[in-house]
């Protein structure tokens, strides 16, 4: 299971990094809307159906990155990704989508009007055409600024 410090670092997040490769090695990252964590699963939103998806599609496995700004932390979470685009929990989650979508521009109008800075697009508006990839959580890795690594098996 993700410790409550780590998802607390990552439900901080709007968006987290996701690393993936194709069958030939070639490499894709790209930053993925967080919709939310649970247990150790944490669900993304991918609204550009491409590479990663394609991706996906013959290599399940990724790795996510983000910073902890604070304790200058950086983590690795390494999994495997099941791919939801139709059916019961796909219909079950767009409710969890369109409350984060909210909350995200709600906050981006408050942060402009605090700061006196608009932004170029306040709301987050979901693609018609978009799929959840559901990370299953099987290593987190902490890295350290001193180049200290630790790592924690989850399955």
């Amino acid at each position: 299971m993700i410790n409550k410090d780590v998802r607390a670092l990552i439900e901080s997040r709007e968006f987290i990094s996701v690393a993936s490769c194709d069958l030939e090695g070639r490499p894709n990252a790209a930053p993925k809307f967080l919709l939310k964590v649970e247990s150790d699963c944490i669900y993304l939103v991918d609204y550009i159906i491409g590479r990663t998806f394609r991706n996906l599609n013959v290599n399940p496995k990724v790795s996510l990155s983000f910073f902890d700004n604070n304790t200058l932390v950086g983590y690795q979470i390494n999994g495997k990704v099941e791919i939801i685009d139709r059916g019961p929990e796909y219909l079950a989650i767009l409710n969890d989508l369109q409350r984060r979508e909210v909350d995200l521009s709600a906050t981006r109008i408050i942060d402009g009007v605090i700061k006196g800075r608009p932004h170029k697009a306040y709301e987050a508006a979901s693609s018609k055409q978009f799929i959840i990839l559901k990370v299953e959580v099987e290593e987190i890795v902490q890295m350290q600024s001193s180049g200290t690594l630790r790592r924690e098996k989850i399955r």
